[in-house]
């Protein structure tokens, strides 16, 4: 029998006076619920009440078990319903992770709308630059950005993160102007460093709409991160291509000069994914949701 059952049986017999008053509404038979008490009896090794045809009292070993299931029944009761109204609006932990530079500078500055919006969520962001494994590594989410590889997850897209290809001005007075992406291989290109290697294939969408130009730039420092690329662009070192929300300060102020400002600004796909589930919890639901109402797909 289940355990559960018998201990919420008991209580109710004790509640109830008789095996015949606990019995009713309950959907057993009187038989029943004593089958229930004798099964606790025999598990605990003793008697749990005492019983003659007119009454009914708790032994001292009954009192104690009883208020022990009392306890335990409450406990349950208040785990079931925390989590049928967690079910029911968006709250808990949500655990999201997001590449360092969207993280920084695209998901901040609107983050603060969504726990507005959302007061009962609490938001664990884990920035970093690698693919992490959301079963294994416990995330309800995670943002990538690039072509995504085949896998079991669910991905809804969000608006295209532009890159732009630039210098500084230091760099380009002393080695010259690119005009077009085929010069970059005349030049030093600074390279993002991922786990599989350095990104040296970089792709530019022609003026003319007709397709892209790929390069195979070459350079002499690579990096996996893509702050320490700017600072390095800034400090003259060569031509970095990356997202402009992390360039666009630098190439206002002059510290870095945009190349190839007549051709379309390549950019990469940016999605957001999770773990198939046909119960999306609330709060995953509420994010993604949010996500896609704020960085709506590219036309």
């Amino acid at each position: 029998m289940d355990r559960f059952t018998s201990m919420a049986m008991f209580v109710r017999v004790v509640e109830r006076g008789s095996f015949a008053a606990a019995a009713e509404g309950s959907g057993m038979t009187a038989t029943m619920v004593g089958n229930h008490i004798r099964e606790l009896e025999q598990r605990l090794k003793g008697r749990l009440l005492n019983r003659t045809t007119r009454s009914q009292s708790l032994t001292e070993l009954g009192e104690r078990y009883h208020a022990r299931c009392l306890e335990i029944l409450t406990l349950v009761d208040s785990a079931e319903l925390d989590a049928r109204e967690m079910q029911a609006s968006p709250r808990g932990r949500l655990r999201i992770s997001c590449p360092i530079t969207y993280g920084t500078r695209a998901l901040m500055p609107v983050l603060a709308n969504y726990l507005d919006r959302y007061p009962d969520v609490q938001v664990e962001l884990s920035l970093n630059d690698r693919i992490v494994d959301l079963a294994e590594e416990g995330f309800d989410a995670a943002i990538r950005i690039g072509t995504l590889p085949d896998s079991n997850l669910i991905a809804r897209q969000l608006r295209d993160s532009p890159r732009i290809a630039c210098a500084s001005p230091a760099y380009l007075a002393r080695y010259g102007l690119p005009q077009t992406p085929a010069d970059l291989l005349q030049h030093n290109c600074l390279a993002f460093l991922f786990s599989a290697g350095p990104e040296r294939h970089w792709r530019f969408p022609r003026p003319d709409g007709k397709g892209e130009e790929y390069v195979t730039v070459r350079g002499r420092l690579d990096v996996n991160g893509g702050m320490a690329l700017r600072e390095a662009a800034i400090a003259g070192l060569g031509i970095i291509l990356q997202p402009q929300m992390m360039l666009q300060e630098d190439l206002d102020s002059g510290r870095l000069i945009r190349l190839f400002p007549n051709w379309p600004a390549p950019s990469w796909p940016v999605h957001v994914v999770y773990l198939p589930d046909r119960r999306m919890p609330p709060k995953l639901e509420s994010f993604i949701h949010f996500l896609h109402e704020t960085f709506p797909p590219s036309p």
